[in-house]
């Protein structure tokens, strides 16, 4: 990844042997590295059997989990927070485990309605909830740093699940509560 940094580099007609560039392939490819750890991670590793039984019924909400992902389409990043909720059934995750599924896939290419999917889908799968609901704020420096170049835009994607799909009072009471 080092060589494709230093010509993509050279490539924009950057002398990649001048001091401040000199270190920068390598600095690049270990950021990208980081970035993009997600492929990198397990849903099983990652939940590390950190399921426990319960009989809690009422909705859990993790909100405001900041989160890091680049866009598939420009390699830019996109930022911007999660909100994760689910009503167990029988078994709750532990709570550090939810930011770290909203982790494990934004940290890899992505576009942000499959990030929001994939987290719910993942919640549901692990514990088994009767319902859950995922609502993604991010912005994306695709759209700021480039192209219609609009600073102040956010785009906003939910996911829900079960309850949170068919019952209108449990995605009422889910949205009421992240205000």
């Amino acid at each position: 990844m080092k060589a494709l940094f230093e010509q993509l580099i050279a490539s924009i007609g950057e002398d990649v042997n001048r001091p401040g560039l000199v270190d920068t392939p390598e600095r690049a490819a270990r950021a990208f590295e980081f970035l993009t750890k997600g492929y990198q991670q397990s849903l099983d590793e990652l939940v590390n059997g950190a399921l426990f039984p319960s009989d809690a019924q009422d909705m859990i909400i993790v909100k405001d989990i900041e989160l890091f992902s680049m866009c598939e389409h420009h390699l830019l990043p996109f930022i911007g927070k999660a909100h994760v909720g689910y009503i167990p059934q029988g078994k709750v995750l532990g709570l550090s485990k939810v930011a770290r599924i909203v982790d494990m896939y934004a940290r890899r290419l992505q576009i942000q309605e499959q990030l929001t999917h994939q987290i719910a889908l993942t919640i549901q799968e692990v514990t088994g909830a009767v319902g859950v609901g995922v609502i993604i704020e991010a912005k994306h420096l695709c759209m700021m740093m480039r192209g219609v170049e609009k600073q102040n835009s956010l785009m906003k994607t939910s996911a829900m699940l079960g309850n949170f799909r068919s019952n209108v009072a449990t995605r009422t009471e889910f949205l009421s509560l992240l205000m």
